[in-house]
């Protein structure tokens, strides 16, 4: 899929295009909005569709503002039933599946959209979301589908996902749920899907992403090449925002772009580069005038102390450094017949692991220092997390890791240096990695601290998609994987946990009947002291079985070339193109 440069932006310097260049990490997965989970594809979607609602980008904390819809929306005294009006004269972007006609955003859109995270067809990794909102009717009519083996009938009526009229879409819950606005913030997953474009492309729907936002996807090269260029109908639409009255650098950025027709750019290009020295380089050498996560091993280098390195800012270089709301994880498979299960030898083999996993090193070797150790699931910037909570899975104790292997039975029966299963079967774990540079790195560590405590270890390296799409399968018996947030709410991270969503957020396929009802009922508590006392029971419910090592949580630095105008870090959306520019820069030679 091809196309010429967009013209132009009305508010260009005349020198051509303003294109945004950066590089992935990790390739993307596709762009069709129900079947995505990972992050990089999440990055793209959102900037081509829109949710009803999106987040104050300047606003901290978090807030929720409409975008779509007219205003916030109507609740009800329980919180189960939400009558949300969308904007007139909103248009998707021109396709051939429209036949020549100028397509309006209706509010049947968003039913459509909901939908489709419910057919079985789609096997949609965000359905467990959907099914915790508990949609009335939605569940129903998925398992209806599911034992009638029949495609799923987009055309049933939904008690709980009804459009009123044009441009009225109410919205009832079987429980209360207070925070349901955040879900319908999700553009990523949650924008408007226009049915006539699934129909029209079918399997290949991944490919042709059509929605209302400021961009359109124009070039798709997989794992190689992103580009999506401004989209001539977006509708007019301002630069605005409410950052704290003391926020110096959110009032900065207000008092510059305020009133700027949004988006600035005209084409954003967004190449795949997984090891980290060329993607470094990349940016270096001018390919790519913004670099999103410099890797660790150059953090140092260009901002020793927090500050842009001189011979840097002597270009025009600028950083952007901030602590993620994200946790990196290992994941233990819970259904596997050695890591898994929960009786107290597995346990206490999984909890051995966790304490003999030397994270110090890591956040200083491998990370140089870039994080801070992990003590729960629950990530920062988030509702549930606390800077003061203290548990063993912030702690490196390999002596007492051994302590454990020795007392439920894992010792070296056979005199081979190796300590076997307590049943005499050889004791092996294989984790899951990548063949990049840093994984290399993690998983020498990895297989030196497990040899500390006379545990064999045998790396099995894939493409990172492929080894989610293993995980998802319940195929890995365990893999290092990072969460990110992408609410305020904090019980998104516990999701992790959490039984129903075994296979997709739960990749360790963990199953707890106390946690589970823990969660449920963190779902309609409000915010406050009863709410947060559940926080710390499911917290500790998740360090006692141990179905993952959170190992920590990670310091982001962002740098930018001089002529990227703008950039600030969102906190755990992911769309950020639309309020940057690109003009000449600070350090430019008059």
């Amino acid at each position: 899929m091809t196309s010429a440069p967009a013209e132009a932006a009305e508010t260009g310097t005349g020198a051509g295009p303003k294109v945004l260049r950066y590089a992935f990490r990790v390739a993307e997965t596709g762009f069709d909005p129900a079947k995505l989970s990972d992050l990089y594809s999440r990055i793209i979607t959102p900037h081509i569709f829109e949710g009803l609602y999106t987040y104050d980008h300047l606003a901290r904390p978090a807030k929720i503002k409409p975008l779509t819809a007219v205003a916030m929306p109507e609740v009800s005294a329980d919180f189960r039933v939400f009558t949300i009006r969308v904007k007139p004269g909103i248009f998707f972007a021109s396709d051939p599946a429209f036949k020549g006609q100028k397509r309006e955003l209706v509010a049947e859109d968003y039913v459509y959209a909901l939908k489709r995270f419910a057919d079985p067809a789609n096997k949609s990794p965000a359905w467990g979301d959907l099914e915790e909102a508990n949609f009335i009717g939605l569940t129903a009519l998925r398992e209806e589908t599911l034992k009638s083996r029949k495609p799923f009938d987009y055309d049933r009526v939904v008690p709980g996902l009804r459009a009123l009229d044009r441009y009225t879409l109410r919205l009832e819950v079987a429980e209360t749920r207070p925070r349901l606005v955040e879900l319908l913030a999700g553009g990523d997953l949650y924008g408007a899907v226009a049915r006539e474009v699934v129909e029209a492309y079918g399997s290949e729907i991944a490919a042709h992403p059509v929605g209302t936002g400021p961009f359109k996807l124009v070039q798709w090269r997989r794992s190689s090449l992103i580009a999506l260029e401004r989209n001539p109908e977006y509708r007019e639409r301002y630069y605005d925002a409410e950052p704290a009255a003391d926020d110096a650098e959110g009032q900065a950025l207000l008092a510059r772009f305020k009133g700027r027709r949004l988006p600035m750019l005209d084409r954003v290009e967004v190449s795949i580069i997984e090891e980290n020295q060329p993607r470094w380089l990349s940016f270096l050498n001018g390919q790519q005038n913004f670099i999103e996560r410099v890797p660790e091993e150059f953090v140092n280098i260009a901002m020793p102390g927090g500050k842009v390195a001189p011979n840097l800012a002597h270009q025009g270089i600028q950083g952007y450094r901030a602590l993620a709301p994200d946790v990196v994880l290992t994941l233990y498979n819970m259904e596997d017949p050695v890591i898994g299960g929960y009786t107290p030898e597995r346990i206490a083999l999984r909890r051995a692991m966790n304490l003999a996993l030397d994270i110090p090193r890591e956040i200083s070797l491998v990370r140089r220092g870039q994080g801070i150790p992990a003590q729960s699931i629950v990530v920062p910037n988030t509702s549930g997390y606390d800077p003061n909570f203290r548990s063993e899975m912030g702690q490196y104790d390999p002596a007492r890791a051994k302590a454990l292997l020795d007392i439920y039975g894992y010792v070296d029966k056979n005199g081979d240096g190796w300590r076997e299963q307590p049943n005499g079967e050889p004791l092996v774990i294989r984790r899951a990695s990548q063949p990049d540079q840093t994984s290399r790195a993690l998983d020498e560590l990895w297989q030196r601290n497990m040899k500390a405590i006379g545990i064999r270890v045998e790396i099995e390296a894939a493409k990172w998609p492929e080894n989610l799409k293993a995980a998802q399968a319940g195929a890995l018996m365990c893999w290092g994987v990072a969460s990110s947030a992408s609410q305020f709410d904090g019980q998104g991270a516990l999701g992790r946990y959490y039984g129903p969503l075994a296979g997709s957020a739960n990749l360790a396929r963990f199953k707890n009947a106390e946690f589970d009802a823990i969660y449920l009922k963190m779902q309609a508590l409000p915010d406050g002291p009863e709410r947060d006392a559940l926080f710390r029971q499911a917290k500790r419910i998740g360090v006692a079985y141990a179905p993952y090592k959170c190992h920590l949580h990670r310091f982001i630095t962002d740098m930018s070339s001089g002529e990227v105008h703008g950039y600030r870090r969102p906190l755990f959306w992911n769309d950020w193109w639309q309020y940057v520019d690109i003009g000449p820069s600070s350090s430019a030679k008059a």
